[in-house]
Protein backbone atom coordinates (compact mmCIF):
# COMPACT_ATOMS: atom_id res chain seq x y z
CA UNK A 1 0.00 0.00 0.00
CA UNK A 2 1.41 3.51 -0.71
CA UNK A 3 0.09 6.77 0.12
CA UNK A 4 -0.70 9.34 -2.20
CA UNK A 5 -0.04 12.96 -1.20
CA UNK A 6 -3.27 13.67 0.88
CA UNK A 7 -3.21 10.47 2.41
CA UNK A 8 0.66 11.04 3.34
CA UNK A 9 -0.41 14.97 4.97
CA UNK A 10 -3.36 12.91 7.18
CA UNK A 11 -0.86 10.05 8.39
CA UNK A 12 1.82 12.56 9.43
CA UNK A 13 -0.44 15.62 10.56
CA UNK A 14 1.57 17.64 8.10
CA UNK A 15 -0.21 20.11 5.05
CA UNK A 16 0.31 18.78 1.02
CA UNK A 17 2.51 22.00 0.85
CA UNK A 18 5.25 20.50 3.17
CA UNK A 19 5.08 17.11 2.30
CA UNK A 20 5.53 18.11 -1.75
CA UNK A 21 8.18 20.39 -0.43
CA UNK A 22 10.01 17.52 1.06
CA UNK A 23 9.47 15.44 -2.19
CA UNK A 24 10.85 18.38 -4.21
CA UNK A 25 13.84 18.43 -2.02
CA UNK A 26 14.54 14.54 -1.41
CA UNK A 27 13.87 14.38 1.62
CA UNK A 28 11.53 11.95 1.22
CA UNK A 29 11.55 9.79 -2.06
CA UNK A 30 8.57 9.43 -4.06
CA UNK A 31 7.46 8.23 -7.54
CA UNK A 32 5.58 10.80 -9.77
CA UNK A 33 2.48 8.38 -11.68
CA UNK A 34 1.26 9.19 -14.64
CA UNK A 35 -1.17 11.73 -13.42
CA UNK A 36 1.29 13.50 -11.94
CA UNK A 37 0.02 12.27 -8.61
CA UNK A 38 2.57 10.90 -6.24
CA UNK A 39 3.02 7.31 -4.47
CA UNK A 40 4.48 7.70 -1.13
CA UNK A 41 5.65 4.37 0.37
CA UNK A 42 4.43 4.55 4.15
CA UNK A 43 8.16 3.53 5.82
CA UNK A 44 9.77 6.04 3.36
CA UNK A 45 7.36 8.80 4.52
CA UNK A 46 7.60 7.82 8.17
CA UNK A 47 11.03 7.66 7.90
CA UNK A 48 11.06 11.63 7.97
CA UNK A 49 7.43 12.26 9.28
CA UNK A 50 6.31 9.84 12.34
CA UNK A 51 2.60 9.11 11.91
CA UNK A 52 -0.47 10.29 14.23
CA UNK A 53 -0.96 8.29 17.10
CA UNK A 54 -3.95 5.42 16.13
CA UNK A 55 -6.67 7.01 18.57
CA UNK A 56 -6.93 10.15 16.30
CA UNK A 57 -9.78 11.45 14.35
CA UNK A 58 -8.64 11.64 10.46
CA UNK A 59 -8.30 15.60 10.96
CA UNK A 60 -5.66 15.10 13.49
CA UNK A 61 -8.15 16.17 16.64
CA UNK A 62 -7.54 13.66 19.29
CA UNK A 63 -10.93 11.61 19.80
CA UNK A 64 -12.82 11.52 22.86
CA UNK A 65 -12.06 8.94 24.54
CA UNK A 66 -8.87 10.65 25.47
CA UNK A 67 -8.67 13.50 27.34
CA UNK A 68 -6.74 16.59 25.63
CA UNK A 69 -3.77 17.56 26.97
CA UNK A 70 -3.76 21.56 26.39
CA UNK A 71 -0.12 21.54 26.31
CA UNK A 72 0.19 19.27 23.71
CA UNK A 73 -3.08 20.19 21.93
CA UNK A 74 -0.88 23.93 21.81
CA UNK A 75 2.31 22.88 20.68
CA UNK A 76 0.39 20.78 17.81
CA UNK A 77 -1.05 24.09 16.79
CA UNK A 78 1.87 25.73 16.96
CA UNK A 79 3.36 23.36 14.75
CA UNK A 80 0.42 23.83 12.26
CA UNK A 81 1.29 28.10 12.28
CA UNK A 82 4.40 27.60 11.74
CA UNK A 83 4.20 25.23 8.62
CA UNK A 84 1.59 27.83 7.38
CA UNK A 85 3.89 30.20 7.78
CA UNK A 86 6.83 28.93 6.12
CA UNK A 87 4.22 27.85 3.33
CA UNK A 88 3.31 31.76 2.69
CA UNK A 89 6.70 32.68 3.34
CA UNK A 90 7.94 30.91 -0.02
CA UNK A 91 5.06 31.88 -1.54
CA UNK A 92 5.81 35.29 -1.13
CA UNK A 93 9.32 34.42 -1.85
CA UNK A 94 8.61 33.34 -5.26
CA UNK A 95 6.32 36.22 -6.03
CA UNK A 96 9.26 38.39 -5.13
CA UNK A 97 11.60 36.61 -7.69
CA UNK A 98 8.87 36.43 -10.21
CA UNK A 99 8.77 40.34 -9.71
CA UNK A 100 12.42 41.05 -10.00
CA UNK A 101 12.17 39.21 -13.35
CA UNK A 102 9.33 40.88 -14.58
CA UNK A 103 11.19 44.18 -13.42
CA UNK A 104 14.39 43.04 -15.56
CA UNK A 105 12.10 42.25 -18.15
CA UNK A 106 10.14 45.63 -18.52
CA UNK A 107 13.90 47.98 -18.08
CA UNK A 108 15.54 45.88 -20.67
CA UNK A 109 12.02 46.78 -23.17
CA UNK A 110 12.25 50.64 -22.13
CA UNK A 111 16.30 50.63 -22.83
CA UNK A 112 15.55 48.75 -26.08
CA UNK A 113 13.44 51.27 -27.71
CA UNK A 114 15.35 53.98 -26.34
CA UNK A 115 18.80 52.78 -28.20
CA UNK A 116 16.76 52.98 -31.45
CA UNK A 117 17.65 55.26 -34.11
CA UNK A 118 15.67 57.33 -35.79
CA UNK A 119 14.16 56.22 -39.34
CA UNK A 120 12.59 57.51 -42.07
CA UNK A 121 12.97 61.12 -43.94
CA UNK A 122 13.09 63.02 -40.55
CA UNK A 123 16.40 61.10 -39.41
CA UNK A 124 18.08 63.64 -41.73
CA UNK A 125 17.49 66.37 -39.83
CA UNK A 126 18.13 64.74 -36.66
CA UNK A 127 21.96 63.67 -37.32
CA UNK A 128 21.89 60.06 -37.33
Amino acid sequence: MTYTLGDAAKATGKSKPTISRAIKNGTISAKKNENGSYSIDPSELHRVYPPLPRNSNEDGTPSPSTPPNNNSVLQRENEILREQLDDLKSERDEWREQAKRQTILLENQVENTEKKPARGFFRLFKGN
